[in-house]
Formats: C-alpha cells, sequence, structure tokens
C-alpha cells in the first residue's frame, strides 16, 4: 500500500468503533496495520449490519486495509507470540493501539520489557477504567434531554456514535503525536484516553458546561431546529422534507430572498422589536419564523426550487433514507473519486469508501478489502514475528494460529 504514512507498521488488538476506526484510518494512509484477534473471531466478527450473506458489514467496513492474524490469546504461546509482533524490532514500528488492555501480559510496563520506545496508545471506557459505549456515555452527560421532538419528555439517544468517532480520531492524532516526539527523543510513552473524557471535553468546548452551570434551565429539546440560530425541517408539496438554515447573515438574506418572504420578515422583526438580522433573534422567534415559511414550501415541490436554491448558494438538503441517498447522491457513488465500487470477499460489490482526505504530495490511494479473519497469519508470522517455516507449521497444527480456511464456526452478533 501507498501513502503518506508507508513504511509505518502499526499492530492493533481492539473491538468496537473508535480504535478500528483509527487502525483503518493510519491503514488508509498507508500504514502496515496488524490486527490480531482470537481464533474463532473477536467481538466485532459478526456484528450488524450483516450482508445477506450473513457476513458483517460492520467488521469489513473498520478493518479495509489492515492485515489480520487470529491466535489463540488464552494460552501462553498465543499470548507471547502477540506480544512479540507488538514489540518487534524497526524504526516505525513499535506502536500498539487498544482498548482491550490487559493488566499483566498486554499492558505497558509488561510490553515495554520487550522495547524500550514502545508507544502505546490506550482507549478506555472512562478515567477509571470502567466500560463505556457511547450509548451510555450520552445518556451520562444529558445529550438525550436535549435530542428528539421538542415538548417530548423521552430520552433519545442517536443512532451515530459520535464520542466514538471523535475518540477514534483522536486515538490517531495521539500515536502520531508520540511518535513524532519519539523520532525527536528516541523514547517511547504510554498513551491514554477515555470515551467518556473525550465525550466531556467535547461538550465542554462547545459552551454546554458552561451554559449548564452559568445560566438557568435545562436546554431542553428543539426538534429538527438549528439550536441558537435558525434552521428548520419544512414538508413540501410533494411531501419530501427539507432542510434549511439561515445560521448566518447570507445565508439567511439568500432563504428570505428565494423564498419571498422579505415583507414578512420585516413585518415580524417590527411587530416584535426584535433584529432579524441578529441569529439569537432568529432563534428566539424560530416559531414565527417558521409560520411564514411553512406555505411557501407547502406549495412548492423540491423539483421546482432545487436549482435556484443551488444557483442562489443556499445550506439546504432533502431528508433522504440511506437507501435514497446512495440511489440519488452522487457524493455516495464512484463518481466521487473516494470511492471504489469493490468486491468485498464473502459479502458482494458496493461502493467502498478510502480516505477522505487528499495529499498534494501523494495520489490518492483506492481502499483495500477487508482482510478475512487470520488471513496473513502465516505471512506475520515469518515477516514480523520471523519464525521459521518449521516453527510457522508447528504453530498451525497445535492449533495456536489459524488461518481463515480454519476458522470456527461462529454465529452473528
Amino acid at each position: 500500500m501507498t501513502g503518506i504514512l508507508k513504511g509505518m507498521r502499526v499492530v492493533e488488538g481492539s473491538a468496537f468503533v473508535a480504535v478500528p476506526l483509527a487502525g483503518m484510518t493510519l491503514a488508509q494512509m498507508g500504514a502496515d496495520v496488524i490486527r490480531f484477534d482470537r481464533i474463532g473471531g473477536g467481538l466485532d466478527a459478526g456484528r450488524w449490519p450483516l450482508a445477506p450473506s450473513g457476513e458483517s458489514l460492520f467488521w469489513a467496513g473498520l478493518n479495509k486495509g489492515k492485515r489480520s492474524i487470529a491466535v489463540d490469546m488464552k494460552s501462553e504461546e498465543g499470548r507471547e507470540l502477540i506480544t512479540r509482533i507488538i514489540t518487534a524490532p524497526g524504526e516505525d514500528a513499535g506502536l500498539f493501539l487498544t482498548n482491550l488492555r490487559v493488566r499483566g501480559w498486554m499492558d505497558y510496563p509488561t510490553l515495554r520489557q520487550f522495547r524500550d520506545d514502545l508507544i502505546m496508545v490506550t482507549l478506555m471506557g472512562d478515567r477509571h477504567g470502567r466500560p463505556q459505549v457511547d450509548y451510555t456515555v450520552n445518556p451520562s452527560l444529558g445529550i438525550p434531554a436535549m435530542t428528539g421532538p421538542e415538548g417530548s419528555d423521552d430520552p433519545v439517544c442517536s443512532a451515530l456514535p459520535a464520542w466514538d468517532l471523535i475518540a477514534g480520531q483522536l486515538v490517531v492524532s495521539s500515536l502520531l503525536a508520540a511518535e513524532r516526539h519519539r523520532l525527536r527523543t528516541g523514547r517511547g510513552q504510554d498513551v491514554e484516553l477515555s470515551l467518556k473524557d473525550v465525550a466531556a471535553a467535547t461538550i465542554g468546548h462547545l459552551g454546554m458546561i458552561g451554559d449548564a452551570v452559568l445560566n438557568g434551565g435545562e436546554r431542553g429539546k428543539s426538534g429538527n431546529a438549528l439550536y441558537g440560530a435558525y434552521g428548520q425541517d419544512f414538508v413540501c408539496a410533494d411531501g419530501r422534507r427539507v432542510m434549511v438554515i439561515g445560521l448566518t447573515d447570507r445565508q439567511w438574506r439568500g432563504l428570505v430572498d428565494a423564498t419571498g418572504t422579505t415583507d414578512a420578515m420585516r413585518a415580524l422583526g417590527a411587530r416584535t422589536g426584535r433584529d432579524l438580522g441578529d441569529e439569537g433573534a432568529r432563534w428566539a422567534l424560530r416559531h414565527d419564523i417558521a409560520a411564514i415559511l411553512a406555505p411557501w414550501f407547502a406549495a412548492h415541490r423540491v423539483a421546482d426550487f432545487a436549482d435556484s436554491f443551488n444557483k442562489a448558494g443556499l445550506t439546504w438538503s432533502e431528508f433522504r433514507t440511506t437507501r435514497e441517498a446512495v440511489r440519488n447522491d452522487p457524493d455516495l457513488s464512484p463518481d466521487n473519486p473516494m470511492f471504489t465500487a469493490l468486491t468485498q470477499p464473502g459479502l458482494g460489490r458496493f461502493p467502498v469508501p478510502g480516505l477522505p482526505t487528499t495529499f498534494s504530495a501523494h495520489p490518492r490511494t483506492p481502499p483495500a478489502p477487508a482482510p478475512l479473519l487470520g488471513q496473513h497469519t502465516e505471512e506475520i508470522l515469518g515477516d514480523v514475528a520471523r519464525l521459521s517455516d518449521g516453527e510457522i507449521a508447528r504453530l498451525f497444527d497445535r492449533g495456536i494460529v489459524q488461518g481463515p480456511g480454519h476458522a470456527a464456526p461462529r454465529s452473528a452478533a
């Protein structure tokens, strides 16, 4: 694989979203990412969504471009193999990502005995070491209480694992920062972060903690309205629903001009004594503004105004299901250079994304398929663990390692 990180070797022992996403991101930048799993598959081997074949689309999506080795991690010899792979020599090696830290053999003090300049990045659930996932962090920090229909008392969790996604990218940047430190000093280090801390820091950066401390009352729910400014969804004459945004002054003026509601908005401002040029005023008067705009959208089909909205540079979109988006949006197809129509073994052929980033010094690299479980076991034992053919054969014979043709039966998660 080519890419800006070509030559770097990263070992990954992980499950769920954040750390697999981090490893995949590094792989798509050109790093050699080696993922180890237990024989028969780890926690994600059968995770939903599944392809019609019953194979995991989740696994395929988050492990693109990696190499895979399957090891009996319950055996002492299997643990020694993993240690050997993590701490294998090489100037651009000795980099380990995990959220499955095990005290006594797969932790930093133990592994560092075999490679003094090891860099290990560990993602925990919370800073106390307790397990957490997006669906537990979100409720604990109050996000579901401000998500959902206005007036509803029911908490609403998001289908998008936002904290996992942010944490995954922070794992990438933390590894690269630690690797830069090693290049300058020769010293490795133990890097730790937690999913809950990532979430807590994010809501602090967005002003939500300050708002809760300094202002009275709860923020509450606002449906699909854009908090603190103007953004709202409307049903059009064809039954389709659109989202329109008037966050900036340019966006707001463009929306008012395009819908021919200038006089009505001016009258609203005069009646209330509020300047609609101020985004806070637009938020406070969002229901009045929606009442003015709703009849316009109810009288027009999306096809009636889509071109004029786009030509005017308005910020808007149509609500779609994911299936509709894949069918209708060229940005989710090979028309977008980020996507390649790829056949994933055992799954089928569909558009697969590569790295969203482009580098002027490196050509865009098409995405590579995810490996089959244990697909690279033999070559990793040879070129990383540096075992002889005879040693490798004995490990296979004794069931310490397995390749893709010998995976134990498993049921989908």
